[in-house]
């Protein structure tokens, strides 16, 4: 369940009582007027069954609630309530599966943000990653992929594609290229660092890597990969089991490939390079190609989730 506290102007208040009285999966309907103070008006407070909250939020932002009052969201941990066991009947549909578009937006509007946090983050994971790569160290490179934010600015994008928001697409674009561009850059120099004291040699990023090889070596299986955990980790977003997301990180090979590409450009190994800035965009098309087409598709069928929530509230 969700709970939703709502300051409304008090002449809009009857509008926002009807709509969240004709939504289905809603319950514990509380109305305080003139309760609120910054902005004035009235209070109204509310619980929504997870799969009915996107219809409710939109049916509030088309009141223009956002903008003349306020709308907060929040999720509810445990509620002991017949009505609420009612309310989560009634909505269709499961709870873990529903998406709430302004959240997922939210979010990864703020994961995407070009920060210093994020450069730090990013830059961290690509120099671990080096150590793996040079030292052909499976355990490096998958505490690598586990550091490494570049999934938020991908999650960002493909949200934006479907939303159709450019700002957000180039935030996010922008996130994904100054990041790996900064990464990359500080892994060149220190790469160059941990050869001059004798810990990086061009001998062992050359030397057979079982490990680690396949770092820039792609083929199909690196794209039927990154496609795969493209849409684990897009569903991890959406729905209210994010648990995932830490797989989804260690699956896919963008941050070790950058690494790669950083060390074997410092020894001047074009073919190591090109090899691995090749296995790094072939994940990330993967990972935007599967997050899209998930999203998408959860656009449509939660559209036909909302189209029959209508016509059982008229009914």
């Amino acid at each position: 369940m969700l709970h939703l506290r709502l300051i409304t102007p008090p002449e809009k208040t009857d509008d926002v009582v009807r709509l969240i009285d004709g939504t289905v999966g809603t319950t514990h309907l509380c109305v305080l007027p003139g309760a609120a103070r910054n902005p004035a008006g009235d209070v109204v407070m509310c619980d929504v069954a997870r799969e009915a909250g996107d219809e409710l939020l939109s049916g509030l932002q088309r009141l223009g609630l956002d903008t003349s009052g306020s709308i907060a969201v929040e999720n509810i941990d445990l509620s002991l309530s017949k009505r609420a066991e009612e309310a989560e009947h009634e909505a269709p549909g499961e709870s873990a599966d529903a998406v709430l578009w302004e959240h997922l937006t939210g979010a990864t509007h703020e994961e995407s943000t070009l920060s210093v946090t994020y450069l730090a983050f990013i830059t961290l994971a690509t120099m671990i990653a080096a150590c793996g790569v040079v030292l052909d160290n499976a355990i490096l490179i998958v505490g690598a992929m586990a550091v490494g934010p570049e999934f938020g600015p991908l999650a960002g994008f493909c949200t934006a594609v479907v939303q159709r928001r450019p700002r957000l697409a180039l935030r996010s674009v922008t996130a994904l290229l100054v990041g790996f561009a900064v990464a990359m850059a500080v892994t060149v120099g220190f790469s160059l660092f941990m050869d001059s004291v004798g810990l990086f040699t061009k001998e062992q990023l050359e030397a057979e890597r079982p490990q680690t090889g396949f770092v820039y070596a792609p083929d199909w299986f690196s794209f039927v990969v990154a496609v795969l955990a493209g849409a684990a980790g897009t569903l991890s977003l959406t729905s209210a089991k994010s648990g995932a997301l830490v797989g989804v990180a260690i699956s896919v090979t963008t941050i070790p490939a950058a690494a790669n590409a950083a060390v074997a450009l410092s020894y001047g190994d074009t073919v190591q390079t090109w090899g691995s800035t090749e296995q790094l965009l072939l994940n990330l098309l993967g990972i935007t190609l599967a997050g899209t087409l998930t999203l998408l598709a959860q656009k449509y069928f939660w559209a036909g989730q909302h189209r029959r929530l209508r016509r059982r509230a008229q009914a």
